[in-house]
């Protein structure tokens, strides 16, 4: 027994070392930080976190992105992830905006909160107040007075994108940090998202807006806003946990409204 046992080819043992050893040392090599692209701008400093994809859909590295893909604040290029959305997933969130009492749009945009209605939507609404309330104000003035000459207001254009993207910008992002300040896990992005595909149905309002008819164009005005209004705070309620930020859903309502009087007021009066 002990003869044996020593003439037993001891190198192969030794050989088989370093290769085991090598194989555990490749098990352990760290991963790199993924980057929850929901939260803006993305923490960079992340473990772990649910990468931008599409819906229904699968992105590299298990669903995650690496956080390299945030460049800063003021590149371009950090903000194109944001727009990563094909032309279903926009026209079903198009349509969520026009069922004011569902509810459910955060649900909808919970795997990739997007900016295109932030930035698109918007731009799309300046240019048909715009357009549209220099027509507006052609055919009042031909009913009214058809002998004087009329000149296009190139001042419609500033007036809208001005009024229409400060407020898509900045309103959101009061209500974020007011939510944060009261404790409630509030996300930018999302938050962007909502209020930039609540300005769709203003301007589809906005055609009917044309109409020379003031009774009818007040009633248009304030079924549109009614309609965009509860769209903001029947979704924001799901950030608010206490009856006592009641307030800030009235705040929403009152802000969605005030937009939308200013647009009939300054672009179709």
């Amino acid at each position: 027994m002990d003869e044996s046992y020593s003439n037993f080819p001891t190198s192969h043992l030794i050989g088989s070392v370093p290769a085991v050893v090598t194989e555990e040392k490749s098990t352990t090599n760290p991963q790199a930080p993924a980057a929850n692209l929901q939260i803006f701008p993305p923490n960079n400093g992340a473990s772990t976190g649910n990468g931008y994809q599409t819906l229904g859909g699968t992105s590299e590295a298990n669903g995650q992105q690496s956080a390299n893909t945030w460049k800063g604040v003021f590149s371009v290029s950090s903000y194109t992830q944001y727009f990563n959305v094909d032309e279903d997933i926009v026209m079903n969130r198009l349509m969520s905006s026009l069922n004011p009492l569902s509810g459910d749009f955060f649900s909808k945009i919970d795997a990739n909160p997007d900016l295109y209605g932030l930035v698109w939507v918007s731009a799309t609404l300046i240019f048909v107040i715009s357009s549209l309330g220099n027509c507006a104000t052609y055919l009042m003035h031909k009913r009214s007075d058809s002998s004087s000459s009329w000149s296009f207001d190139v001042n419609y254009v500033n007036v809208a994108a001005g009024s229409v993207y400060g407020y898509a910008l900045l309103v959101p992002m009061g209500f974020y940090f007011l939510l944060q300040y009261l404790g409630s896990s509030a996300s930018l992005i999302r938050f962007w998202c909502l209020w930039g595909y609540s300005l769709f149905v203003l301007t589809l309002s906005s055609f009917l807006l044309v109409i020379p008819i003031e009774f009818l164009r007040w009633t248009i005005t304030l079924l549109a806003g009614a309609a965009s209004a509860s769209f903001v705070a029947a979704n924001l309620k799901m950030y608010i946990q206490s009856n006592d930020l009641t307030i800030v859903l009235v705040a929403a309502f009152v802000l969605q409204m005030g937009l939308t009087i200013f647009i009939k007021m300054w672009f179709f009066s």
